[in-house]
């Protein structure tokens, strides 16, 4: 029992990670598909959302659902190496960054009602120009919470990365990886914390998917090399 435990939870970690990450890029491909890019000026995304309010939808329920599916890396990753203080707290900032970006996962919820008054038959100029305003403020909070997860996880990815260096079954490569893709996601998320309009996180977005990619991959062969604890000890 203890071994087929052990055999599990990486297994599947890696599993859910490798298909977090790709369902990621399909939530990509579906905005670049069905949503396109937003109209330029204030009132443009406000005006143009009920023409999309569906593609959004499904969008945002895909992404809350590609970061569930990458919570159980970092509990996997926080149980099998070492119990230093880079596992320890790369995986707590992991999990806390993946926390940050859930809460502003469904913006949606939000934005909707503001469209729906905006639209509205009785909506008179001053109110549309009103509501694409607040409509503006509420994204803004919303694009916060994504890069303040951004940097939490990349800090985290970074101290992970630390963290496999110490662990033969991983290798330096993985390791070096790692370090060198949350160091991408750190450097993105500045930049657009200096410059809000910069395309970066973008950058630092795909760093994260690759990660989950290659240290899913990674966790889910190794699974299949764990050893058989029980009958180590009943021999």
């Amino acid at each position: 029992m203890t071994n087929e435990t052990d055999k599990s939870v990486p297994r599947w970690a890696g599993l859910t990670s490798i298909g977090g990450g790709l369902l990621l890029l399909v939530v990509f491909a579906w905005v670049i598909a069905f949503a396109g890019a937003d109209p330029a000026g204030p009132a443009g995304p406000i005006n143009k959302f009920p023409e999309i309010k569906t593609v959004r939808i499904v969008e945002n329920g895909f992404y809350l659902a590609v970061l569930l599916l990458w919570i159980p890396l970092y509990l996997a990753l926080c149980r099998g190496l070492a119990r230093t203080a880079p596992a320890l707290i790369g995986g707590a900032l992991g999990l806390l960054g993946l926390g940050v970006l859930a809460v502003g996962a469904i913006p949606h919820a939000a934005t909707s009602r503001l469209a729906d008054l905006y639209h509205a038959p009785g909506a008179t100029a001053a109110d549309q120009a009103t509501l694409a305003l607040i409509w503006q403020g509420t994204q803004g909070i919303y694009d916060g919470l994504v890069l303040t997860g951004l940097l939490v996880m990349a800090a985290g990815i970074v101290l992970i990365g630390r963290a496999l260096h110490a662990d033969p079954a991983y290798g330096r490569g993985i390791a070096w990886l790692s370090i060198l893709l949350g160091v991408v996601g750190l450097v993105a998320g500045t930049v657009v914390l200096i410059d809000p309009t910069s395309p970066a996180a973008a950058l630092g977005v795909f760093a994260l998917i690759a990660f989950h990619l290659v240290l899913g991959r990674k966790v889910h062969r190794l699974s299949k090399m764990v050893t058989p604890v029980m009958s180590m000890r009943t021999a």
